[in-house]
């Protein structure tokens, strides 16, 4: 089975198709809407793991958190397109770099084993994917925006591993017009100055929404 991302602004080079056999794909060549934006120095700030990274990689752990291979439903929840590009600090495209989100569904349940509402959660989500940056170091995956987990602001987590090995860095992504993020304990922690690193661009699509995160590895 395959599937096609949207067309990307004329900024951007032409997309390719993903598959969604292996675990690990290529990512298309994707910006969002306004492209390349100015922000702060320095990398991305790394914040915690939380405690629902997956137990063990599920069967299906493609680009495409909303369909689940071999079952027939679409996710429920407002679709989201979360593109970007993983760069070193001097600005160079880092291919090869790998990059995994795993979220809670349009419900604030995650898929874990440790999550009390497990029985209640969309089976039709996937929960979890990871891709491989292609060779201008973007990636992208279609998943829904995360509904309201208990005590925090919508946010989907994420991990990038260089591609020459190293440390990864564990950090969230957060959206700018969720009204929690001033409460949000975790985001606060972060300096002012430095928020915007974890801010998702968006943009209002016919399917749903783009979101635009590039990753800064220091």
């Amino acid at each position: 089975m395959t599937f096609h991302l949207p067309t990307p602004p004329l900024c951007t080079p032409p997309l390719r198709t993903l598959s969604r056999r292996g675990l690990i794909l290529a990512a298309p060549a994707l910006l969002l809407p306004g492209c390349a934006q100015a922000q702060p120095a320095g990398g991305t700030p790394a914040q915690t793991e939380g405690p629902y990274y997956p137990r063990a990689i599920p069967a299906d752990a493609d680009a495409d958190l909303r369909r689940v291979a071999g079952l027939g439903q679409v996710a429920q929840g407002r679709p989201l397109l979360l593109a970007g590009q993983v760069r070193n600090l001097d600005g160079a495209a880092l291919p090869g770099a790998v990059v995994e989100i795993w979220q809670a569904d349009h419900a604030g349940i995650y898929l874990h084993p440790r999550e009390g509402r497990l029985v209640q959660r969309d089976t039709g989500f996937q929960g979890y994917g990871r891709v491989r940056a292609d060779a201008e170091g973007r990636y992208a995956f279609r998943t829904i925006r995360p509904g309201q987990y208990p005590g925090r602001t919508p946010h989907i987590h994420l991990r990038a591993h260089p591609p020459a090995g190293g440390p990864a860095l564990t950090t969230q992504v957060y959206f700018p017009d969720e009204p929690m993020n001033a409460r949000d304990g975790l985001l606060r922690r972060v300096a002012e100055e430095r928020r915007a690193l974890l801010l998702a661009r968006l943009s209002t699509t016919d399917e749903g929404q783009r979101a635009g995160f590039d990753i800064i590895l220091t």
